[in-house]
């Protein structure tokens, strides 16, 4: 057998392993971001003033000596600011909008909170890649049922109301009049609030076969004063009640389904006949390396660990995957009895989809 020597650049080399230290460090400060979040330690930094580790952990009730650790990795990676003369942390405005303001569109510890989930769940997935089987949503660590709600969150918050459903043909009219919705896949309810507390004068209903999730909407719906005209279900997507919604929505679920087809037929058989079903989607090109960014890799990364094992559990198991991308989207709701299909919006993150008979 011979073989062909491979000549190593050391340049590439060297990038690359500086490109390996940035990313070990990042795994590993990932699930200091989730302790940073959980323990309130971003919170009790929010008002931008300096503390050292002793101050910090009298804040918020923590032990100094571990504090003065988390302090440092926070500030090699560029998550709190550290004045050396006085010898002291602070977050910069920018650092307390993104880590210590859950409200904010740039809200990002629930994405760490879903990360780390996933990395605790490592074991189950590569089983499945030996076994072939899937890996059921509800099989995952619990925190990534918060954590997804959380990630999306701050997305939805900035886009759906003010941009998503102005890009749809007619629907925000309606809405405005009264009209029938049903959030498909809602997971925690936080589209499904943010939709109800828009449109007063129209009636939501979430569904979700995740009976955990849906206990939690359900508390959610209740916290915000909405339960007159907002209600939680239990039921998968080919088999949620109700007919004639002027709006079926699925957010960021779609490809996680294991018979997509079959799901976009039953939003075909319950929607109004002038009826709208939005559909938003990771964003994706359609070709692989139109994906081979960091944005892509976020999402093949979700793909693999949680969206695919999630389809290959259930019926059919057709596993679009995170990057399925605008035309095989377009193919599986043609299939479903759709004849108009169109982008009505994307941002960075996310393809928004607009669907009718």
């Amino acid at each position: 057998m011979s073989s062909t020597a491979r000549t190593v650049d050391q340049g590439r080399l060297d990038e690359f392993l500086g490109r390996f230290v940035g990313d070990l460090g990042a795994a590993m400060s990932a699930a200091l971001v989730v302790i940073g979040d959980r323990l309130g330690l971003y919170r009790a930094m929010a008002d931008g003033q300096p503390v050292d580790a002793a101050e910090l952990a009298a804040r918020t009730g923590t032990d100094r000596r571990y504090v003065q650790e988390w302090l440092a990795n926070q500030a090699a990676g560029g998550y709190v600011s550290y004045d050396a003369n006085a010898g002291a942390f602070f977050l910069a405005p920018e650092q307390a909008l993104a880590l210590a303001q859950e409200g904010s569109p740039a809200f990002v510890p629930g994405a760490f909170q879903l990360a780390t989930a996933l990395v605790k769940d490592e074991e189950k997935i590569a089983h499945a890649f030996v076994s072939r089987d899937g890996v059921g949503w509800h099989e995952h660590h619990h925190d990534l049922f918060t954590g997804t709600e959380r990630f999306f969150r701050p997305g939805y918050s900035a886009n759906l109301v003010s941009s998503w459903i102005p890009a749809l043909d007619g629907v925000e009219a309606k809405l405005r009049l009264g009209a029938r919705v049903a959030d498909v896949g809602c997971g925690h309810g936080a589209s499904t609030i943010l939709m109800a507390e828009a449109f007063p004068s129209s009636e939501f209903v979430g569904f979700d076969y995740h009976e955990e999730s849906i206990e939690s909407a359900r508390a959610a719906a209740t916290a915000a004063g909405l339960d007159d005209r907002l209600h939680f279900e239990v039921a998968p997507a080919k088999q949620y009640p109700g007919a004639r919604y002027d709006l079926v929505c699925m957010f960021d679920c779609l490809h996680d389904m294991g018979d997509p087809v079959g799901a976009a037929q039953h939003v075909r058989e319950t929607l109004a006949p002038d009826g709208t079903w939005l559909i938003v989607e990771p964003f994706a090109g359609d070709r692989l390396e139109d994906n081979l960014n960091p944005i892509g890799r976020v999402y093949y990364g979700a793909s693999t660990l949680v969206c695919t094992p999630a389809s290959r559990d259930q019926e059919v198991g057709l596993a679009l995957g995170a990057q399925a991308g605008e035309a095989r989207l377009r193919e599986v709701v043609s299939a479903g009895g759709f004849t108009r299909f169109r982008r009505a919006t994307e941002t960075p993150f996310n393809l928004v989809l607009e669907a009718k008979a």
